[in-house]
Order: C-alpha cells, then sequence, then structure tokens
C-alpha cells in the first residue's frame, strides 16, 4: 500500500473560517481485530479550537498516493473524563482510507484534522437517554453516555448491536461503566450471530417504561431504518430522536423550477472547470463527479462539511444541511453532497 502523505494546512481549507492543523497522534489502541483508537495531542496554542461536544466528529484529510481523500470519525472520548480527544476507526472491507489508519498509523504520526463539528450532541435537557448503536455507530455514542453520566443524573440504557461478540467495540470500557454507574446504565447486547437480525419489534420491546426520554441513534443505515421503525411503532415523537448517520443516506430530490428542462451546470474545483448537462435528480457533487471531477467529499449525508463550494450564478436547494449557518447559505455556499439545481443554470466554485 502507498504511504499516505499529510496535505499542508494552508492548502485544506474546508468550509469558511475551517482549515484542518497537523495534531500529533499521542496514542494507538486496539478496540477489536478491526478497529483502533487514536489519541490525539492537541497543541496548547490550537486547545480552544479544539474544544468540543460529547458525539462531535472530526475530518482528516490524507494524500494517498496521488489522491487526496477525506473522511469524518466521531470522537469516542468525552470531554469532561478524557483528557486528549480520541477517534475511533473501524477497517471497513477494501476501505482505503480506513485501512491504512488502522494498519499504518502509529505513536508518534501526524494526522491533518478539522477542528471538531456535528450536531448529534446532548440537547440542554435533563430527560433520560435511550441509545441505539450497531457497530462502529457506537463510537460516538459512547462519548455521549460518558458525558452523560459524568454530569448529569440522568439514567442510560444502550442498545449495542453486533455481528459476533469479538466484534464489540468498547466491551470493557461499557461494562466499567456499567459497574461504576450501578442502577444509572443498563447495556443490552443484541448478537446477530445468536439471536437473528433486529427487527422493529425487538426495538419496541426495548421502549417499555421510556416515554418522556430522548434517543440516540447511529449505525449503518438498514439499522437506522429498523430502529427508526420501532420507535415510530412505539410513539417516539420525531423532536426526540437524534439520529448520526455515517453512511451515505438516500432522500427524495425536490422539485425543481426548471419547468422540466434539464439544468446547464458548471463547475470550477482546483485547476479545473468543467460543464454539461444536469441529470434530474443528482447532486451537485454527482454531476462534478460525472464531469471528471474529483471534489473533497466524506459523510455525504450533510452532517460535515467537506464538500462544500460556493453557487456564483443560479441557485439550487439543500435536501438536507446539519452545518451551515443561515448567514453562509445566504453567502451562497452549500453542501454539494445535498444540493441541486433550482434553475436552467448553474456555475459552482469549489475554491
Amino acid at each position: 500500500m502507498e504511504n499516505a502523505v499529510p496535505i499542508p494546512a494552508e492548502e485544506a481549507a474546508l468550509r469558511p473560517g475551517i482549515r484542518t492543523h497537523p495534531v500529533r497522534v499521542a496514542d494507538v489502541r486496539t478496540e477489536t481485530a478491526d478497529a483502533r483508537s487514536f489519541v490525539l495531542d492537541i497543541p496548547p496554542r490550537l486547545a480552544d479550537r479544539y474544544a468540543y461536544r460529547a458525539g462531535q466528529f472530526l475530518t482528516l484529510r490524507v494524500r494517498i498516493g496521488a489522491q487526496v481523500h477525506h473522511r469524518s470519525y466521531s470522537m469516542s472520548s468525552s470531554p469532561v473524563t478524557d483528557p486528549h480527544p480520541q477517534i475511533t476507526v473501524k477497517r471497513i472491507p477494501r476501505g482505503l482510507v480506513s485501512t491504512w489508519l488502522t494498519e499504518q498509523v502509529r505513536p508518534g504520526d501526524t494526522m491533518d484534522v478539522t477542528v471538531p463539528m456535528g450536531a448529534f450532541v446532548l440537547p440542554d435537557s435533563e430527560r433520560d437517554i435511550v441509545a441505539f448503536a450497531a457497530g462502529s455507530g457506537v463510537t460516538p455514542v459512547f462519548s455521549i453516555v460518558k458525558t452523560a453520566l459524568a454530569t448529569t443524573t440522568r439514567r442510560v440504557r444502550l442498545f449495542y448491536a453486533n455481528r459476533d461478540r469479538d466484534s464489540i467495540i468498547f466491551r470493557t470500557g461499557l461494562a466499567d461503566l456499567v459497574a461504576r454507574y450501578p442502577g444509572r446504565l443498563t447495556v443490552v447486547h443484541h448478537i446477530d450471530a445468536e439471536s437473528g437480525l433486529l427487527t422493529a419489534g425487538r426495538i419496541s420491546e426495548t421502549l417499555s417504561g421510556a416515554s418522556d426520554h430522548e434517543y440516540f441513534l447511529c449505525g449503518p443505515a438498514p439499522f437506522m431504518d429498523v430502529v427508526r421503525s420501532g420507535l415510530s411503532q412505539g410513539g417516539v415523537p420525531d423532536e426526540r430522536v437524534h439520529l448520526e448517520r455515517f453512511t451515505p443516506g438516500e432522500a427524495a430530490a425536490p422539485e425543481d423550477s426548471a419547468g422540466g428542462e434539464p439544468a446547464r451546470v458548471t463547475i470550477r474545483c482546483g485547476h479545473r472547470t468543467a460543464g454539461g448537462e444536469h441529470r434530474g435528480g443528482t447532486t451537485v457533487l454527482q454531476a462534478a463527479r460525472a464531469l471528471g471531477l474529483r471534489p473533497p467529499s466524506s459523510c455525504e449525508t450533510g452532517s460535515c462539511a467537506t464538500c462544500i463550494a460556493r453557487v456564483v450564478e443560479g441557485s439550487a436547494v439543500m435536501r438536507n444541511n446539519e452545518v451551515l449557518t443561515a448567514e453562509e447559505i445566504a453567502d451562497g455556499w452549500v453542501l454539494t453532497c445535498q444540493a441541486v439545481p433550482t434553475g436552467p443554470l448553474l456555475r459552482v466554485d469549489y475554491d
């Protein structure tokens, strides 16, 4: 495998005012056979910028061979109980970046990372918590659970699904928390190899006595769909459900205003500009790729800012936005993984 080369911070603007910074890896911890946690040593001069809330994420920017890659990873540390930020990465089959991270990165290496971002955080309430996680989706949930237990009197119930017992990330850490907070933390492990695939009915069963709680969900799309169905069956209101997806989601394409006529898109990315006809329903990011460009991207769910670009002519609407402020949107910025044209002409600049 080719070595990954850090990208200089001055090259790495991901959204207005946000750049990557080189951060040293203080420690690498083995969680499972295919999952590692990376403890980050934030320089004192950047401590304020890297202050974070439980459940947020960092975006890494690396170059492997000739290609630049961006990946977002949630922090599994708690800002109140852990001395250093920590991200946890699970190796994905044929996953270029996750494989490099889990197999190649060692203590003392440097990563280029953004400041913390994300809205999957504890709301300002004292409601008890019910959390659902699958696989590496437990990463931000673990951060939230640790923080809630340490800073509030909330009771927490975690339902954690894995394919087998060897896949359980933070198994020891979760057991330690249960012992440390008796009566406040309950962890239910669902093992597919032993109990079969999860069903919405099983989710409904876990809701007994949990009518006035905050609900946190993180995991692959099929798991999220099953849990959402179970919560809906149990009468849980949408405003109590907090989601973090780490795989590209799907959304119905909004109606555009081009009267059915195909839009013409022109996209500038790096030193290249390309244009062509936009296919109905596809995003600006998809259009850029179809035109042979290589724009930055990571979560592709509207939850990070890696794919941000500016609309310089025409207009676009975003299917989902969990990052940009109203002022940034008014200034023309869009998340291209979620943006589709709303007129016959659209010009977008990634730079």
